[in-house]
């Protein structure tokens, strides 16, 4: 499974690289709102600072909700870096634009995806991801976690190799039971891939061993 964080923070991207397993970064408006950035160039320029960062891919989303505005914005995206995948929202011209991308090489994160029929109309257009956003779905009472279930037995059966990444990720209980599954990838953020560390036993086992070894060492 692929560990993608979901943010725009340079900080938190630097310390998940280095804990040494990031394979990419997503991110939104919202999270770019997060960090104060705004501006069409200064969105440039830190989506080229975050590729400075991760050797992997890196989702940038598009504003644009029609066809021809979804497609201008995604070829200047992918002009910014080899690592650029574009972020499209599931809709109609979303669709149309995820096709127009894939039949010229260019790859895709389809997001904003909240059924299986979604996921489905996502792969055959060719999106190399589709993000199910599952922390969302929770929020509503409706199980995430049975939509990735869905995603990926349509997609086996059928053979398509659009990337399910799992997202909305809230928790470690998320990431692990999207493993389980068989998500392609996760993405939240920094604080449930670090909570994976966590665990009583393993804290008090090395609270002995060094108290133990402070005895008979002074």
């Amino acid at each position: 499974m692929k560990f993608f964080i979901d943010t725009a923070s340079l900080k938190d991207i630097q310390e998940a690289q280095d804990l040494g397993v990031l394979d990419g970064v997503t991110t939104n408006p919202s999270l770019m709102a997060k960090e104060g950035i705004g501006g069409e160039e200064n969105v440039k320029n830190h989506y080229k600072a975050i590729c400075e960062i991760v050797d992997g891919d890196v989702s940038a989303e598009v504003i644009s909700t029609d066809f021809e505005g979804i497609v201008r914005e995604g070829e200047e995206l992918v002009k910014l870096d080899d690592q650029i995948v574009v972020k499209v929202p599931m809709i109609k011209d979303g669709i149309k634009a995820i096709k127009y991308f894939s039949e010229r090489g260019i790859r895709t994160n389809c997001t904003l995806v909240f059924s299986a029929g979604q996921a489905l109309l996502a792969a055959k257009a060719g999106a190399t991801y589709v993000s199910p956003f599952i922390g969302r779905l929770d929020d509503i009472s409706t199980d995430g976690l049975q939509l990735i279930q869905d995603i990926r037995d349509i997609y086996d059966n059928y053979g398509y190799t659009t990337e399910i990444l799992a997202a909305s990720v809230r928790h470690p209980m998320h990431i692990l039971e999207c493993a389980k599954i068989g998500a392609d990838v996760m993405t939240g953020p920094l604080s449930a891939i670090l909570a994976l560390l966590k665990h009583p036993l393993t804290d008090n086992g090395l609270a002995q061993f060094l108290a133990d070894h402070a005895k008979v060492n002074g």
